[in-house]
């Protein structure tokens, strides 16, 4: 927990002594020379700790007499919705459930990592070399393909999968998700056809939903796309195939090389376009192969952030393709969103240069092996067994025991204080009701396995089942 500043502690104690009636409504402040003689600080504390409580509504300034301190009729209540635990299970049940739960529930369903395994000191370091910056960092529109110093980071990155990129090929973004709709939104239409996979990223489902596209959902294999059933849909005549490269969200599965080949030549035989969301990308020991390195940017075009291994607070993504795509893709950014976030791109470029990155990274991938392997051993007790074992990664997909829905023991654990991630919310053709994705990270707190124990024992002996 950080220290309290002297503004805070100030802050507290006037709280402190409105709280305890030492100070009622309408009660004058001293001046803030008096108050800092007082609390033994500086007038500019003083006066910043007046600024904030005014802000809040606690105390008013009066013009030529000082601070009175507020009537309770003065403030407003607020109080925050309750999480809607009968929600329905669909694309969206995970994602509200993990953003909205207090800091007790545990997030084993949630898709990033918990707070204390990201880079919290990179990030430190980097808003105080930020804050030093010039005026035109700190106040001023970003240039419409965004951080220079970023897209260079991000093309000497992409040299580890063989692809040779140019800056201007790359379009700085808010994020991954602002990515898949901006490209959206410049080549569908609503009602043309798209391809994803089946169990894929609930997300790609509600945002294709958002569009009003058709998704026609491929069954996932351990080796990637079932080639046949692929082949079979492009009769539909599909525009875009949405999927993850690298690590595979849910399943944990990595592409290999003959199926990549094989997507890649009937992609490019019929004119469909390969979106491959690259997000995991720095989790993998040994890359797996990228669609863009066998087709190129012009039958591909790559996303990306640094959410999952840097902060999800500080949004970033990016977005690469052939430079008249680019080029399409800025004007459209610009007149949707006009301009990205330059302070956030450049917080995250100065982390992403601090020495001690790579370092994490490193400490990341060998501990959430560890931890995947804890998990599976965990989880085997309880006989919930993954699909297949990831090489690197944060998530195994598993199949629970038989007459164990994921969606009715999701609810169940919900009310325990345990979010999970049901099958089905993955899945385009529900079949996947005895699936459940585990983030092994989120897994390390024995109560995961303990609530998972007593729900699924009180299933089977309630024939809760339906």
């Amino acid at each position: 927990m950080m220290k309290k500043t002297k503004i805070d502690q100030t802050i507290q104690f006037i709280q402190d002594q409105i709280a305890n009636k030492s100070l009622i409504a309408g009660t004058r402040l001293p001046s803030v020379r008096q108050f800092s003689k007082q609390l033994n600080c500086s007038v500019s504390t003083v006066v910043e700790a007046y600024s904030r409580l005014v802000a809040e509504g606690i105390i008013e300034p009066r013009l030529g007499a000082g601070y009175f301190v507020l009537g309770k009729s003065s403030f407003t209540q607020f109080h925050e919705a309750p999480m809607k635990l009968d929600r329905e299970v669909d694309p969206l049940w995970i994602s509200r459930q993990s953003l909205e739960a207090k800091p007790e529930v545990l997030k084993s369903g949630c898709g990033w990592l918990p707070t204390e395994w990201m880079p919290e000191q990179s990030i430190r370091k980097a808003l105080k070399v930020v804050s030093r910056s010039n005026a035109t960092v700190l106040l001023d529109y970003a240039e419409p393909n965004g951080h220079l110093g970023l897209r260079q980071y991000i093309a000497r990155k992409k040299e580890r999968y063989d692809l040779k990129i140019n800056t201007s090929q790359i379009l700085i973004t808010d994020s991954a998700t602002q990515s898949i709709d901006l490209i959206f939104r410049l080549l569908l239409q609503a009602g043309d056809v798209i391809l994803i996979d089946d169990p894929c990223y609930f997300n790609f489902q509600a945002l294709i939903k958002a569009h009003k596209l058709q998704a026609v959902a491929i069954p996932f294999t351990e080796k990637g796309p079932d080639i046949e059933y692929f082949e079979r849909t492009l009769n539909l005549k599909p525009k875009i195939y949405l999927t993850n490269s690298g690590i595979h969200n849910p399943t944990g599965a990595s592409l290999s090389i003959q199926t990549a080949y094989q997507v890649a030549k009937l992609a490019e035989k019929e004119n469909l376009l390969i979106v491959e969301d690259d997000i995991f990308a720095d989790f993998e020991f040994i890359p797996a192969p990228r669609y863009a390195s066998l087709s190129g940017f012009e039958h591909v075009i790559q996303i990306g952030s640094f959410s999952k291994t840097l902060s999800a607070s500080i949004r970033c993504g990016y977005i690469i393709s052939n430079l008249n795509r680019i080029d399409q893709l800025i004007d459209l950014n610009i007149a949707t969103h006009f301009s990205g976030g330059n302070l956030n791109t450049e917080i995250i470029y100065q982390a992403l240069m601090d020495s001690s990155y790579p370092k994490h990274l490193d400490w990341l991938r060998k501990t959430l092996i560890k931890q995947m392997n804890e998990t599976i051993k965990k989880l085997a007790l309880l006989d919930i067994h993954p699909w297949m074992v990831p090489k690197a990664g944060i998530f195994l997909w598993c199949k629970l025991p038989e007459h164990i829905d994921a969606s009715i023991l999701s609810k169940l654990c919900l009310n325990q204080g345990v979010i999970l991630a049901p099958g089905n919310s993955f899945s385009q053709s529900q079949d996947a009701h005895r699936f459940m994705r585990f983030n092994v990270a989120q897994c390390i707190d024995k109560r995961v396995f303990d609530v998972l124990k007593l729900v699924m024992d009180d299933m089977v002996n309630n024939n809760k089942f339906e």
